[in-house]
């Protein structure tokens, strides 16, 4: 079922509609939803779609070649011995009428085809300014990441004209789209799985999380079981100690001596993994808003499902593969919670800078993120979940409370002492909770301006 994506369809109708030369580029990670929104925008049209195959050279040109003359009708007199003779048989239809090829998982192609993109870039710019094609280019085309790969710029990008960006769906796309699930499971459902259109497809509404969870993640056949292994091995030559780093960072180590430590590694050879698992966009560098990066940078793992495999599946594969699934989820229903809290903070950003860029706070903010450092008061580590600020005088502090229970009047007191270790004339408290707020915490925000965020 596709769902979603209507800006980034409009925007392919657009170009579509367009009577000139187009090149857009799809970009997107793993399952985002790039085939089913090419899918989606294929239909009723003239296009010609080719997915190509991680197969040798001479496969892939002959299946385009037959994918080409499917559509076009009629097959070529001989078979064809380079791409640029294909590309020729396309300009003709494309002088005359508009015409769309899609080539889908790009990358398996270049791959293969190491001069693709140089032959492409050569017979449009032969073509000239007359052409009516619409190239729509999916997959990681631009350039290969990793430590084990050559990074490269692609001749694509001189030809480019667009370019889409597919992300997964936020907390409240996910929300608005899959009204199915209760406020809870949806949030928790965003918790492992990122709000990817792939991952999601598991998830069913009408079943209790317990059992989605654990069908997609703690049987023997479970579909996201591997999922997290099987792209590393795709992206990297040996993937050992890269899954030995995400699960250190899963479970609780953020510095990169920490980390090191937790792996056994140097902490100059730790860094080249945090580097290549960032340019992967496995891994986050974070720096306490307002400080410039240094001795306080800590890494996170970005990818929720990622988070989420990494914290509760390794240790547990014993259990896993005998079928022990209910006993599996018995630990993992003790620590959800303390799991939960962080996303729930995740979230919580994405609504202050929803609010932000509609322009519905008491200041436009420029920079919204964490805070973490010494408190001078207690002389220990204190942390600010939310801290945003628009320029000296501005700022905004908010704290989340993921609880069964009302947050009380002590976090919002707690909170309003931690926005003071700050110089800003101007401060706005922020407090957000999933299960309301007590009497007591009403009555403490009235009286010192604070805003309550309901979770709903």
């Amino acid at each position: 079922m596709f769902v979603g994506r209507q800006y980034e369809l409009k925007r392919l109708e657009t170009l579509y509609e367009s009577t000139s030369f187009e090149c857009v580029t799809l970009q997107g990670g793993r399952r985002v939803g790039k085939t089913a929104l090419l899918r989606e925008f294929a239909k009723s049209k003239e296009i010609i779609y080719y997915s190509a195959a991680e197969v040798c050279s001479y496969e892939n040109l002959h299946n385009f070649s037959e994918c080409v003359s499917m559509a076009l009708g009629g097959a070529p007199k001989q078979e064809p011995q380079s791409f640029s003779e294909v590309f020729t048989r396309l300009r003709d239809t494309a002088l005359a009428r508009r015409l769309a090829l899609i080539i889908d998982d790009y990358h398996l192609l270049a791959a293969s085809q190491r001069d693709i993109s140089d032959t492409i870039c050569e017979q449009i710019t032969s073509w000239g300014k007359d052409s009516s094609l619409m190239l729509l280019i999916s997959g990681s085309y631009e350039q290969e990441k990793g430590s084990d790969k050559q990074a490269h710029r692609d001749p694509i990008m001189s030809i480019r004209t667009a370019n889409i960006q597919l992300k997964p769906f936020t907390f409240f796309e996910q929300k608005r789209l899959y009204p199915g699930f209760s406020l809870y499971d949806v949030a928790v459902v965003y918790g492992v799985t990122g709000g990817v259109p792939g991952y999601l497809q598991y998830m069913d509404p009408q079943a209790p999380i317990e059992e989605n969870i654990s069908k997609a993640f703690f049987d023997a056949a479970a579909p996201l079981l591997e999922e997290p292994h099987n792209i590393l091995r795709r992206e990297v030559r040996d993937p050992a100690y890269y899954n030995s780093v995400l699960r250190a960072i899963a479970t609780g180590k953020k510095k990169n001596s920490e980390i090191a430590e937790a792996v056994g590694l140097e902490t100059s050879a730790c860094t080249a993994y945090l580097r290549n698992l960032m340019e992967l966009g496995l891994v986050e560098k974070h720096t306490p808003v307002t400080e410039k990066a240094g001795k306080k940078t800590i890494y996170s793992v970005c990818n929720n499902m990622f988070r989420f495999w990494y914290k509760f599946v390794p240790g547990e594969m014993s259990l896993i593969m005998s079928g022990q699934s209910a006993k599996l989820w018995r630990r993992v229903a003790d620590e959800i919670h303390a799991y939960m809290s962080g996303v729930f903070e995740d979230i919580c950003r994405e609504w202050l800078a929803q609010q932000n860029q509609a322009g519905r706070l008491p200041a436009r903010f420029v920079e919204i993120g964490r805070w973490w450092g010494l408190d001078p008061i207690i002389k220990q580590e204190s942390m600010l979940p939310m801290l945003a600020y628009a320029d000296d005088e501005h700022a905004a502090f908010g704290d989340c409370v993921w609880s069964d229970e009302p947050a009380q009047a002590e976090a919002l007191v707690s909170l309003d002492e931690r926005s003071r270790f700050f110089r800003y004339a101007n401060r706005y408290l922020y407090l957000f909770s999933r299960s309301g707020f007590s009497q007591e915490c009403a009555e403490v925000a009235k009286r010192i301006g604070a805003n309550l965020v309901m979770f709903e």
